[in-house]
């Protein structure tokens, strides 16, 4: 796939106010300062398309950007640690749950991990609440320049081992990095085989017959 546009639309601090649910979408989230923003814009090829900060909680909405003018990237609030209220983050997550157990038209869910890190439970637990709530979902793996390449083979042993105990069948696994780009080719042309095998007239005609 080839990003030819990308604009900013909206941000929505509630499912209601988000874009009508008439093209594919593509949520992206994962725990705080994991490096969504970094990765969007790389991905996009658009610098400064997702505000990066250093500071964790830094999204607090659903930010909607149209993509070649025919589906939505979503970048959703991080889940888990975040220096935050404890009422701010309480809406954090009821904003997060919403989105993704309403969204009629979210087609895949991707969640970043920091590939320098052994598995964490709020992880694997997330995976198991997207499972039993029938969310389709892929795992994005971020920083992968920060690691030695038998480092980064460690961790994604540590990972597969642990998911398979759960799952019976590994989910689409993505290693990225947005300081060298790596990754970016798999996941664009993920995306547009998702795209492909799942046309939006039949995402519109589910949407009809509710």
């Amino acid at each position: 796939m080839i990003i030819q546009s990308a604009q900013f639309i909206i941000s929505s601090g509630s499912l209601k106010t988000c874009p009508e649910p008439v093209l594919h979408e593509f949520a992206f989230t994962g725990r705080s300062n994991v490096g969504k923003s970094s990765l969007i814009n790389m991905l996009t090829g658009r610098k400064g398309l997702a505000m990066v900060s250093g500071r964790p909680g830094k999204t607090k909405t659903v930010n909607h950007f149209l993509i070649n003018e025919n589906w939505y990237l979503t970048d959703l609030p991080g889940y888990g640690f975040a220096k935050v209220s404890k009422s701010e983050k309480t809406r954090f997550d009821k904003l997060l749950e919403e989105y993704i157990s309403k969204r009629e038209n979210l087609t895949c869910l991707f969640i970043l991990l920091d590939a320098r890190l052994e598995p964490q439970k709020i992880d694997l637990a997330f995976t198991m609440w997207l499972g039993e709530n029938g969310v389709p979902f892929a795992l994005i793996f971020t920083k992968v320049d920060k690691l030695s390449s038998s480092e980064l083979n460690k961790n994604m042993a540590k990972y597969k081992k642990e998911l398979l105990k759960t799952w019976n069948v590994l989910p689409p696994m993505f290693l990225t990095s947005s300081v060298t780009t790596a990754g970016r080719d798999d996941v664009l042309n993920y995306l547009q085989q998702i795209m492909d095998d799942v046309p939006i007239e039949s995402i519109l005609e589910n949407l009809s017959g509710k």
